[in-house]
């Protein structure tokens, strides 16, 4: 089973939390066990998964990409511009494999699922695909 979500995002770089419409959209599909994979469709936007009891992981996360990935570094040759959004890209990932266990995400209790902007904002789009098992 596969779905493709679109959303738009806000900031030239965010972290958009997805943990929501991903349980939500196991539950719509009734898939009780597999194998779930998140995919960007883009080259400056990744998923990854982290901490979100606590908003300062999200500041402190693009901060810290920010600091190894500066926007403008003077030999970077993309005609874009964009370079350090690639490169983050790369960095954190273009996709995620989760388990699915009796119909909810297999996660710890402060983690969640992210869609991670880096050259926003934007329309962005991922793919969801699900091997179920028995």
């Amino acid at each position: 089973m596969e779905n493709t979500f679109h959303l738009k995002t806000k900031n030239h770089a965010d972290m958009v939390e997805i943990t929501s419409t991903l349980e939500n959209w196991i539950s719509d599909n009734n898939i009780k066990n597999g194998i779930l994979v998140v995919s960007s469709l883009h080259t400056t936007a990744g998923i990854t998964v982290n901490e979100n009891a606590d908003p300062d992981v999200k500041s402190d996360f693009l901060m810290r990409l920010d600091e190894v990935y500066p926007w403008e570094h003077p030999r970077d040759r993309h005609g874009e511009g964009n370079t350090a959004a690639h490169l983050k890209t790369s960095t954190v990932g273009h996709s995620q494999t989760l388990l699915v266990s009796n119909g909810s995400l297999v996660l710890g209790t402060w983690q969640g699922v992210y869609f991670c902007e880096f050259d926003g904002p934007r329309n962005r789009k991922y793919v969801v695909k699900v091997i179920e098992s028995k």
